[in-house]
């Protein structure tokens, strides 16, 4: 039974990811900062080990065990408002945490066969011909503002993994659906009241991807040796925020909601610099992870958005 350790793995997509190895057979181990006790993110089977980023300490067996790595740690990019203090702790939550696996690697004898890391699609900043974009792909620069440059430093920071021996898989992530919280919870928040809120224009593209399709492609890169460097993790048909509020009201309310634009200006004064990533039009394609074999169980806006309470 192989063994797939895992950071950052009490957050959203590390939970759903460890039941899905643990029903494929595969043993996980957590790392976190402490053993945590909170029913709501405890996975059943799941045993939970120790680091300190800060302190650069690291649970020496739990690395010892482990064939291979999942590499998810970093601060929620839209959990809070974008001040100095939060957008450093963005980048260094990432970068230090990655340069303390490759320590750890380089360091401690190990038998780990490839390190999969996340990224995010926030590489590639905002669609230069609108409105039919030219959807970005891997080999495409990273942007110059806040985004870009982190997951430049994010992804920077753990390619020293290559030189270790391992194989190494990037998968720059989009925005991803799941009824479990996230970007969803978010969109849902208002239908509460009956209202689809609309965010600016709503021609803005949204690059999306549903969490089953997210986890199943993490398991993809555990288990295929072919896989290495960088891939977009996004779901092959992106549309534009409208559609997905509408998709989603649609599905929560049937016909009992009112679309209503926000303007954005009021997003501005509400959320800062974070709105320029709401209005934002992102096309990222999703060819290379396809032509590489896997397939999407979500593949349309239709299938991923499910019939769920508010």
């Amino acid at each position: 039974m192989a063994t797939v350790l895992i950071t950052g793995g009490t957050g959203l997509i590390g939970r759903a990811l460890s039941a899905l190895l643990l029903d494929r057979g595969y043993s996980v181990i957590v790392l976190t900062r402490a053993v945590p006790v909170n029913k709501r993110v405890v996975v059943k089977g799941v045993r939970y080990a120790t680091w300190n980023v800060v302190k650069k300490s690291i649970d020496l067996e739990a690395v010892q065990k482990a064939d291979y790595m999942v590499h998810l740690a970093g601060a929620g990019v839209a959990d809070r408002r974008w001040t100095g203090r939060r957008k450093e702790e963005i980048v260094k939550s990432r970068t230090q945490s990655s340069a303390l696996l490759v320590k750890a690697l380089k360091q401690i004898p190990n038998k780990v066969k490839a390190v999969i890391s996340a990224s995010g699609v926030g590489w590639y900043g905002a669609d230069l011909l609108i409105p039919n974009p030219k959807p970005f792909i891997e080999t495409d620069p990273a942007s110059a503002d806040f985004l870009g440059e982190t997951c430049r430093a994010w992804e920077r920071s753990i390619r020293p993994v290559i030189d270790t021996g391992q194989r190494l898989v990037i998968l720059r992530t989009g925005i991803v659906l799941s009824n479990e919280g996230g970007a969803l919870a978010e969109f849902k928040k208002p239908l509460r009241f009956g209202i689809a809120a609309v965010p600016g224009s709503g021609n803005q593209v949204v690059s999306w991807i549903h969490m089953d399709d997210i986890c199943r492609m993490y398991l993809y890169a555990i288990e295929n040796d072919d896989l290495s460097g960088v891939y977009n993790a996004v779901a092959p048909k992106p549309v534009n925020n409208k559609t997905l509020t509408l998709q989603l009201a649609k599905a929560v309310r049937g016909k009992f909601y009112l679309p209503l634009p926000v303007p954005s200006f009021v997003l501005r004064v509400v959320l800062g610099e974070m709105s320029i990533e709401i209005l934002k039009s992102t096309t990222v394609s999703a060819n290379k992870i396809r032509l590489a074999g896997f397939s999407f169980q979500y593949p349309s806006i239709e299938s991923a958005i499910p019939i769920a309470p508010l």
